[in-house]
């Protein structure tokens, strides 16, 4: 290894210099999901707050708590129940709140309750 030090005891010219430190660039990236086109067009209009109804009883209830538990449905939730979307989970799976609570549902076993087509309907039944 040189010296670094000449025989008059300074630091010598040629040896001492380092590169000049280069500082790392910066950037920023944003990432988005973009929906599939099949879950695109079948979860058309669910949002937090959608009210939905069950199309058919899920085989096994989910909570949506911190610690969930997996239970078989005995009844608890039946066709026809309707709730509101909480949040979204991956997978298309969403947590609703029902009467009996909040329950983490697939797609699949519910559809979007379409309120205006109720209102329309029940003063013509009259």
């Amino acid at each position: 290894m040189p010296s670094l030090v000449a025989s008059t005891g300074q630091i010598a010219a040629g040896s001492a210099r380092l590169p000049p430190r280069q500082t790392p660039g910066f950037f920023m990236i944003r990432c988005q999901s973009l929906p599939t086109p099949a879950t695109e067009g079948s979860r058309d209009g669910l949002q937090i707050g959608s009210p939905v109804v069950l199309v058919e009883a899920p085989p096994t209830l989910k909570t949506a708590v911190p610690m969930p538990s997996l239970r078989v449905n005995n009844g608890q939730v039946k066709a026809g129940d309707v709730g509101r979307i909480v949040s979204r989970k991956p997978k298309d799976v969403w947590a609703v709140r029902l009467a009996i609570g909040t329950y983490l549902i697939d797609g699949k076993h519910f559809r979007p309750l379409d309120l205006d087509h109720k209102a329309q309907r029940l003063p013509n039944d009259t």
